[in-house]
């Protein structure tokens, strides 16, 4: 892999965020964006726990999902603040992601602004909550939407690997669906490219979010982020600007995952097969 590190700002000007990041499509972190939100210093454990414990939450472990598997399948429930007293105590492999807390307590939207000043075409009916016990790890994908994110780490610490979308078929991506086939866990200390060997050639980023920085995800960007430290994150998503941009996320959010469960379902070894295939074919041509 060839990484980059993020570019990294105390303060950044919107104008200047434009010219040499949204418009290019490169990553950036803004320390500086959330300091005058409330929820910077309101937002702990136990607030949560003491406004939505009682909301049942899916969670997810680190074990990668095969291609059998519908994405976004949980592999457990339980209560919000029973997850979050595990999360506190020490290392723990679950993580919760795409949790709409918002929905259960509204009033939690006062506790931020949204950046229009940055981009346009907020989703803002879905702030999205990301938690995640110390150990925790989300697998390398994309965003099936392909929304622009801006992704504000409120408590602990996480290390994040971003690499363009146009590296797809050197991540290995498998077709029909946001996933790859590599595993990257750990990836800063081992990484299988013996089996993997176009990962070599991969050119991203990487960066390490600490409290209160908000990173800026360009859309399609392929992000694996693992929890150093138990912590909790939020996403505001942004549509892209153009109409392609937009048709292109609606596509993949209900034409391609369609077509993708359908199959899954009527012919999961065919589809499984077909998918591998391409996937080696499309790494090798990449290399």
């Amino acid at each position: 892999m060839h990484l980059k590190t993020v570019d990294t700002f105390n303060e950044l000007r919107p104008e200047k965020f434009k010219s040499d990041y949204y418009n290019k499509n490169i990553p950036v972190v803004i320390k500086g964006l959330s300091k005058k939100w409330p929820a910077l210093q309101k937002w702990t454990w136990q607030y949560f726990i003491d406004i939505v414990g009682d909301k049942k939450v899916g969670v997810y472990n680190n074990i990668k999902s095969d291609s059998y598997t519908p994405i976004n399948t949980a592999d457990d429930y339980m209560l919000f603040g029973e997850y979050l007293e595990k999360a506190q105590k020490g290392p723990l492999d679950l993580r919760i992601f795409l949790f709409n807390i918002f929905q259960h307590a509204p009033q939690l939207t006062a506790d931020f602004t949204w950046p229009d000043e940055y981009m346009t075409g907020f989703v803002k009916k879905f702030p999205m909550l990301f938690v995640g016990g110390q150990g925790a790890v989300t697998h390398m994908h994309f965003d099936i939407d392909m929304s622009h994110i801006l992704h504000t780490q409120f408590t602990g610490k996480k290390r994040v690997l971003l690499f363009p979308f146009k590296e797809q078929y050197k991540l290995y991506r498998k077709p029909w669906e946001v996933l790859s086939v590599a595993n990257f866990e750990n990836y800063h200390q081992n990484f299988d490219y013996e089996n993997f060997p176009a990962v070599k050639n991969a050119e991203g980023f990487e960066v390490i979010l600490e409290h209160g920085d908000t990173l800026f995800m360009p859309a399609g960007y392929w992000h694996h982020m693992e929890y150093i430290e138990a912590g909790y994150a939020m996403s505001l998503r942004a549509l892209q600007s153009s109409l392609s941009g937009k048709l292109e996320g609606v596509w993949r959010l209900f034409g391609m995952r369609g077509i993708d469960t359908l199959m899954k379902k009527t012919f999961p070894k065919y589809w499984y097969n077909r998918k591998l295939r391409a996937v080696y074919k499309n790494a090798r041509n990449a290399m």
